[in-house]
């Protein structure tokens, strides 16, 4: 079965529409952007920002899920590894994405900016641990992605909240053992008391 190309004028008009809605989103809250604006400053019509998106609240959970994919460093999660590296990636993709919004995204709004970091988690922590795991039962395996998928979202409203002052990296790096030895294991000394 082969794909259909899809029309490079396509791609560029919806691509014309999410620039449109950013750049306003840098002038404007979003309960203030209408679809007239996006169309005007986009330079399209109505009707064809309706054939590329259902409403404005599509639009929004479309241009977050694109900025925070474009935050992430694909060659990593290209290797299909789960470690320390590519944990670290993802955290500073995170902390990058909510950053970067600062500005454009305002209150009112966090639950959808959640909900889609932590789809898109998901999505990629299956991926990884499905990989890693082949042999494990599959609900094992979507507990497991849930569980990395909020704490590690959590870690970064944590992070944006209280220790700004830490690069993410530093920030992460010290839960990493916690992730992959669990916590009983990390906190054992060398003489294995508790």
């Amino acid at each position: 079965m082969t794909q259909e190309k899809i029309d490079p004028r396509v791609l560029r008009t919806r691509k014309s529409i999410m620039d449109a809605f950013i750049e306003l989103s840098t002038k404007k809250e979003f309960k203030d952007i209408t679809v007239k604006d996006i169309t005007t400053e986009a330079m399209v019509n109505r009707a064809t920002f309706y054939a590329h998106f259902e409403d404005i609240y599509d639009l929004l959970e479309k241009v977050l899920s694109e900025v925070f994919l474009i935050n992430l460093d694909h060659r990593i999660l290209a290797e299909n590894t789960f470690n320390e590296e590519t944990v670290v990636s993802i955290f500073t993709a995170i902390t990058n994405f909510q950053r970067s919004l600062s500005s454009r995204c305002h209150r009112g709004y966090e639950d959808t900016i959640a909900r889609i970091i932590r789809d898109q988690l998901d999505v990629i922590f299956n991926k990884l641990l499905a990989a890693k795991h082949a042999e494990k039962d599959d609900d094992i395996v979507k507990r497991t992605t849930t569980m990395l998928s909020w704490g590690i979202y959590g870690a970064s409203v944590e992070w944006r909240k209280n220790s700004m002052h830490l690069s993410p990296e530093v920030f992460i790096k010290k839960a990493i053992p916690f992730i992959f030895t669990g916590v009983e294991l990390s906190y054992v000394g060398g003489d294995g008391d508790v």
